[in-house]
Formats: C-alpha cells, sequence, structure tokens
C-alpha cells in the first residue's frame, strides 16, 4: 500500500485531495499548521502532522517515507496584498517546495506533484495557452515561476516532478464559496470587462488528473490543469447567475474591483485561455470538459 503526503492537507483542495485518495485505499500523511484534522477520527489510513512547513522541522521525515508527494500547501491569494503580505505568500510556497526538496534521498523512486496556477502565464487576451507558452510579468507570474523551478530541483534527485497549473477549482468550497453569496443577493457579476476568458476545472477532474498522472509512468513537467471547454467571465457569471435563480448582468468595474482588493484585482482579471493539451494528449477524458454541467453538479435543482 503505497503513501502519499499531502503537505496543506487541511485547505479545500489538500481536503479534497486527501478524501479522494484515502476511499482509493492510499496511506495519506496530512499536513500543516492546524492542530488537528477531523480525518484522524473517520479514516484509520489517515495520520496528520501539525507542523509550519515554510519552516524546515521535524516534519521533514516524512517526505522520505511517502511514495508520493502531492505537495498544495500556501496561504490564499485571495486577500489584499500588502508588501508583508505578499511574502506571506510566497514563503509559504517557495520554502516549503524547498524543504520538501531538501528532504527526498537521491535514488528512492518518487514523485512529486506540486501545485502551480496558470496565473503563471500572466494577462494573455484571446491567445491559447499551452504548456509551453512563456512565463509573464508581475507578482503572480514570478511566483509561479519560482515555485516550479524549486520543485524542479527534485528531478536532480531522480523524482518525477509533475508540475500542476491549477485555473480556479469549482467544488463546494473555494472560490465557488465566496462567489455564491454575492450572486444570492443579486449583485453578482462578471469582473472589469467580462471579455477575459476564465479558466476552470471541476473539482472531481482535477483529482482524477492527479491519480491520472500518477499512475502514468513517463508522465513529468507542466500540464494545464483546466477544463476543454473554455469560456469568458461574462459567460460564466451569467450560468452561474441563471443556475442560483438571480441576475448576473451587473459587472463590477475595473477600477471597483482595485479599490476593494489592491493589487491581487490586476490578477483577477487577467485573461487565461489556458488548455490542458498535454492531459489530452495524454488520454485523460474530463467528467465535466464543459461549463455548464460542471455548475450544474454543484448547483442541482
Amino acid at each position: 500500500m503505497k503513501t502519499i503526503l499531502i503537505p496543506g492537507a487541511s485547505g479545500f483542495i489538500g481536503l479534497n485531495a486527501a478524501k479522494f485518495f484515502l476511499l482509493k485505499g492510499f496511506q495519506v500523511i496530512g499536513m500543516g499548521t492546524s492542530r488537528s484534522h477531523p480525518f484522524t477520527q473517520q479514516y484509520d489510513g489517515f495520520q496528520w502532522i501539525t507542523a509550519d512547513t515554510s519552516k524546515e522541522g521535524p516534519w521533514q521525515a516524512h517526505v522520505q517515507k511517502a511514495d508520493i508527494v502531492i505537495n498544495v500547501a500556501g496561504r490564499t491569494i485571495f486577500k489584499r496584498w500588502t508588501k508583508s503580505y505578499k511574502q506571506v505568500i510566497y514563503d509559504s510556497r517557495i520554502k516549503t517546495t524547498r524543504h520538501i526538496v531538501s528532504a527526498i534521498q537521491p535514488a528512492r523512486p518518487q514523485v512529486l506533484l506540486n501545485t502551480s496556477a496558470v496565473g503563471l502565464y500572466g494577462d494573455c487576451g484571446d491567445e491559447v495557452l499551452l504548456e509551453d507558452h512563456k512565463p509573464g510579468q508581475g507578482f503572480l507570474s514570478c511566483l509561479c515561476e519560482d515555485w516550479e523551478s524549486e520543485a524542479l530541483h527534485a528531478s536532480d534527485k531522480g523524482v518525477r516532478v509533475v508540475r500542476m497549473r491549477f485555473g480556479v477549482v469549482l467544488g463546494h468550497g473555494g472560490a465557488l464559496s465566496t462567489m455564491t453569496p454575492v450572486f444570492k443577493m443579486g449583485i453578482g457579476g462578471s469582473l472589469g470587462s467580462g471579455r477575459q476568458w476564465f479558466p476552470w476545472i471541476h473539482m472531481e477532474d482535477l483529482l482524477a488528473a492527479m491519480a491520472f498522472l500518477i499512475e502514468t509512468p513517463n508522465a513529468k513537467g507542466p500540464y494545464n490543469f483546466t477544463a476543454p471547454g473554455t469560456i469568458k467571465q461574462k459567460d460564466f457569471a451569467g450560468y452561474l447567475g441563471k443556475l442560483l435563480g438571480r441576475p448576473s448582468f451587473v459587472p463590477t468595474p475595473g477600477f471597483a474591483v482595485k479599490i476593494m482588493m489592491g493589487e491581487v484585482a490586476d490578477a483577477l482579471m487577467e485573461s487565461q485561455r489556458a488548455i490542458p493539451q498535454r492531459l489530452l494528449d495524454a488520454g485523460f477524458q474530463f467528467s465535466y470538459p464543459d461549463v455548464l454541467p460542471a455548475l450544474k453538479n454543484l448547483f442541482p435543482n
């Protein structure tokens, strides 16, 4: 029975990933700053380690025990980006990844699935973004580039490294939990012009893609974790509003988003038409390739 280590297992994606792989029969070691985790009482195959992974410590010994590391650790970016908080965002990702890699023993067959984001590409308008596209500019692009660079050092130790470039993950929690109350109040809509492309993926497909790449021996390098059915933000807002029975035709002007959220608003209004070409080429089949069935699954009538 293989062991998966998940730094960040108390977050939105980490919690879902831990449950998914436990149900598939893996042993899972979860890790994060919380003092406890509900899965310790629910699953015999789950172990929780309380640790600040942005700092070196005894937790690194667990890296050596794992067959697979799924690194989804990182403080939320959906918060005003002060100078000090940008450093927290950076350190929680870069230093955690660095400490994971430093703990890996050379010549041991391991797989590292490391989180990144399509924010790497920056604001690209209507351009189709495949995995070989160059990085963009700005804080989020530089963060993702440095993040991936840290993970790639594990390949020097013989580790198979998969760089997962996430779009917005649709599930019960995460971004939708922030959007839904606003739409239910009847004031939901697109950000800025709404003409920007909105990269997304259903949580079920994200987890299935992780498992697919773990089970594909030659899978390594960057993969866009986005659905093939691309959509613009105004159309996404229209579908969500319709399913919730609320209007969604009033966009939030870009300057207003900037006033409310500061620098993070620029990242939220970027356009990334990211296509999961490498997943498709490898034969991965999406359960939710288009957004309307994905949203209907999450908001059944």
